[in-house]
């Protein structure tokens, strides 16, 4: 038995949450892993994974019971997370992503709201979040997406770059700017968007290095008409649901890029229990030894990390948003210091497509970026030690 699996065994599940987790992590190996290089080499959208995961109720477990959910906690939507993106990072992060779209809507929206919209991603919707523009990524108070009540609808107008799940999903979480609101961070809302909307279009589709079969999509709103209920609170609101909803995201996103590294280094040591050189074992090697354990402890101490940053969530802590930084910010930077180890450790077979860790590697690299770059969460949690 090695270090993970002692691990795993001492994670004190309940035993529905053992189940859920064992499930999907079968689902996972065997059925997703299987697909994840042709889906990678084709960039098609992998609605059979999808459908898989649909299958099992997965969306489920985030939406509560009154709107046609089975929920389960915090700790086990992220074990699946890294579980499915362990198998495929893209498949992972279509899951993920309908998750950080929602979650705003569980918890800052309406009785009417979620009443009418929550059963559709119960059901197996996908959902977006729409938060980016060419001037205003990690800065999003930068944003100029506008939105212009009338009566009982909201004209929406922009345009939005790089968003996950932006072709396929039923909803999207919209943020934009209150015309009536004459202020750079006052004015943010936050408006949910359904699909079939006049005046939403595609503008462009991304060709990514990475996480190749998620959909990566710049949107066009165009004076799309939408009800004025699918406003989540009140005008101006949209900043403080943004940032509490981030907070939920980044661990999400930790989870994505454990799931990666974990794969990465899974693969690592088998090649490395197989390969010899110099008619020993590459594994044999005290250097490649020393490597192992650094990252194997990196591994152990990220992911019990996340399950504190769970349980902190679980326990209704409002503030923790330098320990989801911690966690988004070492996790991203672990899958792609284990995926790039893995390549290397493989030599020349490590750069052709015929072993994972290539894919792998362009995999890691996105989770360092997103959900807030990286610099950006050193920035977050360096300036929490600043004396007032």
């Amino acid at each position: 038995m090695d270090l993970f699996e002692q691990l795993e065994r001492r994670r004190d599940w309940a035993e529905d949450e053992r189940m859920i987790v064992d499930t999907v992590r079968r689902l996972a190996d065997e059925v997703i892993a299987p697909r994840a290089e042709a889906y990678d080499r084709s960039g098609d959208f992998p609605w059979d994974n999808v459908k898989a995961l649909n299958d099992l109720g997965l969306n489920g477990i985030f939406v509560p019971e009154a709107y046609g959910g089975s929920p389960m906690s915090y700790r086990v939507y992220l074990a699946c997370v890294q579980a499915v993106s362990a198998a495929c990072a893209a498949t992972g992060i279509i899951y993920a992503t309908t998750f950080h779209a929602l979650k705003p809507l569980i918890d800052f929206g309406g009785e009417e709201q979620k009443k009418r919209l929550l059963p559709r991603i119960a059901a197996g919707g996908l959902g977006a979040l729409v938060i980016t523009e060419a001037d205003a990524g990690s800065d999003a108070t930068g944003m100029t997406t506008r939105f212009t009540p009338d009566g009982d609808d909201v004209f929406v107008d922009g345009t939005k770059l790089f968003i996950t799940n932006g072709d396929v999903a039923e909803l999207l979480l919209v943020f934009g700017k209150w015309s009536e609101i004459d202020d750079a961070k006052g004015a943010i809302s936050a408006l949910v968007v359904e699909s079939n909307t006049r005046g939403l279009s595609v503008a462009r589709k991304e060709d990514k290095m990475g996480i190749r079969a998620s959909s990566t999509v710049g949107l066009s709103f165009d004076g799309a008409r939408v009800p004025r209920a699918n406003l989540l609170g009140s005008p101006g609101q949209g900043l403080a649901i943004l940032l509490a909803s981030l907070n939920k995201s980044r661990p999400s996103i930790a989870a994505h890029a454990l799931g990666i590294a974990g794969a990465a280094f899974h693969d690592m040591v088998a090649y490395m229990n197989e390969r010899k050189q110099s008619r020993q074992r590459i594994i044999d090697f005290q250097g490649n030894q020393f490597a192992l354990a650094d990252m194997a402890g990196e591994l152990a101490m990220c992911g019990a990390w996340l399950d504190h940053v769970a349980a902190l969530i679980e326990g209704g802590v409002d503030d923790f948003g330098v320990e989801a930084s911690i966690a988004k910010l070492r996790a991203s930077d672990l899958a792609m210091k284990i995926a790039t180890e893995a390549v290397q450790m493989h030599g020349g077979y490590g750069f052709c497509k015929d072993y994972r860790v290539e894919r792998l590697m362009r995999d890691a690299k996105i989770t360092q970026i997103w959900e807030g770059t990286n610099q950006i969460h050193r920035q977050l949690i360096g300036r929490s030690f600043r004396r007032k």
